[in-house]
């Protein structure tokens, strides 16, 4: 509800900001006016009271914008500038950064290239690997600097989360009530079969003060590198989450757009930085509730939207559709990708992994990722000939074996992405899906050795250490009898995971993601607070 009239305030800064500036455009979301002028963006707190935001009195909306400042700097360095006030100067004039009385307060913003934020390079096509694989660790750098919070159990914090989505939905009528109810049953069950976890996870400290709205929208280039900004200020019981609640935003939202292969390695190169391991299996049902949020807030818009209602009802069903297949059980699956070195394992697996189970698809255990752990360094840095002794490959392998167990115990699918040129190694991966009554598929991937070694001669950077020498040895080595189907690594990689889809079937497999037509007319998002 609007509990002052902020018209008088509005022109004010508009005739204010336009005498140094072109004239000055007015950006409206449901808690904030941004007037963009010039080289600077200037953000003010509507006054409203809202049960999850109180903008009600100067004196909130000046310490709310205290607090975005204090917040998004870190993260966003250089374009968060400061706080501004207006005053009131005598009876009737108000000032800019005036001595008088507070009316009001702004977030002043140095202005960037729109055209910088992911949303919008998402749209184009212009996401790549090491964007997103840099999107990554700059989440892992947020995350583990967070603070931790400890109020109330992770199964409670997820629960009020629920509670309160199912009160939206009643907010519009493009969902029945037969079916709000539906979706309702089924992430009951699910947040019960997941609660121990929840608290666990809460007590080990992963339940932070988060983003809370981390979107693509929400992220932009800044020199190149992604950076995130605009979190949620206002209530921290809002951005008090599990991190991994956190992340699931912005995996759902690369899922939504049809992009299942970034929510995918987004999703493994955060795992390999951060120690959630036992978290992955809640990943489904995080990305879950993040889409049913979405669907609310969309479905809520329909209700004054005109002509555009009916393009925004469908998109709250997508986003309504991809909650409900994400409550549905799936048996997860183990799959492992052998040969020797040069023919495409890690391209495959990267392929592959977001067509394995449920969003944001499998979990790749990559042998190479785990032996640069295992000696503390980055993943691209070159590991001396001794960190290879058969000793220290024993344990890789057992590692992985280890963490294969581990997902396929929490109900999650892996793909196991390594050599895999000794029996013994090869069985221990197997042991892991029958010990653990899961599905298993392994293949191995052979090549002209002629081939190979041209791959390995021109490869640069990366977690692969393998050198030609590396290879002739491996070459020389007897794998003894390899009893996986073998593939044909000349192929490209999206025909060789075709096939193995095929060999494996699709059971198992998540849906697509929601429907193209829905995605293409998708409008930004705004906040989301839950």
């Amino acid at each position: 509800m609007i509990t002052e009239d902020q018209s008088a305030t509005i022109s004010f800064l508009k005739d204010a900001l336009s005498r140094n500036a072109a004239p000055v455009e007015t950006i409206e979301t449901h808690i904030s006016r941004i007037f963009l002028a010039g080289e600077r963006a200037y953000k003010m707190k509507r006054a409203v009271k809202l049960p999850y935001a109180d903008f009600s009195s100067p004196e909130i909306r000046l310490a709310a914008c205290r607090k975005e400042v204090e917040l998004n700097t870190p993260t966003a360095p250089g374009i968060y500038l400061g706080v501004r006030t207006i005053t009131l100067e005598g009876s009737d004039n108000l000032a800019l950064d005036g001595q008088g009385q507070l009316v009001d307060a702004l977030v002043e913003m140095r202005r960037f290239d729109q055209s910088l934020l992911l949303d919008r390079i998402a749209t184009s096509g212009g996401l790549t690997p090491s964007m997103v694989t840099s999107l990554a660790k700059a989440i892992v750098r947020f995350h583990r600097l967070a603070p931790v919070i400890h109020d109330g159990s992770g199964a409670a914090n997820m629960a009020a989360v629920l509670k309160v989505n199912e009160a939206g939905f009643a907010t519009s009528h493009v969902f029945s009530p037969d079916e709000v109810g539906e979706l309702t049953a089924a992430f009951d069950r699910r947040l019960t079969q997941l609660a121990g976890l929840l608290d666990q996870r809460e007590q080990a400290g992963k339940v932070r003060r988060c983003h809370g709205d981390l979107h693509l929208r929400n992220i932009f280039l800044l020199d190149g590198e992604p950076c995130l900004f605009d979190c949620i200020e206002f209530n921290d019981q809002i951005a008090t989450t599990d991190i991994l609640y956190d992340l699931a935003f912005l995996l759902m939202d690369l899922w939504h757009r049809g992009h299942p292969e970034f929510a995918n390695l987004v999703m493994n190169r955060y795992l390999d930085e951060m120690d959630e391991e036992d978290g992955f299996a809640a990943l489904p049902f995080f990305i879950a509730v993040r889409a049913a949020v979405r669907a609310h807030v969309t479905a809520t818009q329909t209700e004054d939207a005109g002509e555009r209602a009916a393009m925004l009802a469908g998109e709250a069903r997508s986003y309504f559709q991809l909650a409900r297949s994400l409550l549905q059980p799936v048996a997860g699956r183990l799959v492992a990708i052998g040969g020797l070195s040069g023919s495409g394992k890690t391209t495959l697996a990267e392929a592959l992994a977001p067509r394995i189970g449920q969003a944001p698809g499998a979990r790749i255990i990559e042998s190479d990722r785990i032996r640069k752990a295992m000696h503390d360094v980055p993943a691209e840095t070159r590991l001396p000939q001794a960190a290879y002794r058969p000793e220290i490959s024993a344990k890789v392998y057992e590692e992985m074996a280890w963490r294969a167990r581990l997902i396929l115990a929490e109900g999650g699918s892996a793909v196991a992405d390594a050599v895999f040129d000794k029996p013994a190694n090869r069985r221990m991966i197997e042991d892991a899906a029958e010990e653990c009554h899961h599905p298993f598929s392994a293949f191995w991937l052979e090549a002209d050795p002629a081939l190979l070694l041209r791959r390995v001669a021109a490869r640069s950077g990366g977690p692969s250490d393998a050198t030609v020498d590396i290879l002739a040895h491996q070459l020389a080595h007897d794998t003894g009898a390899v009893a996986w189907p073998r593939l044909d690594a000349t192929r490209p990689a999206e025909r060789i995971v075709d096939e193995i889809i095929h060999l494996i079937g699709t059971n198992g497999s998540e849906p697509a993601p929601a429907n193209a037509e829905a995605r293409a007319v998708s409008p930004s998002h705004p906040n989301t607070v839950l």
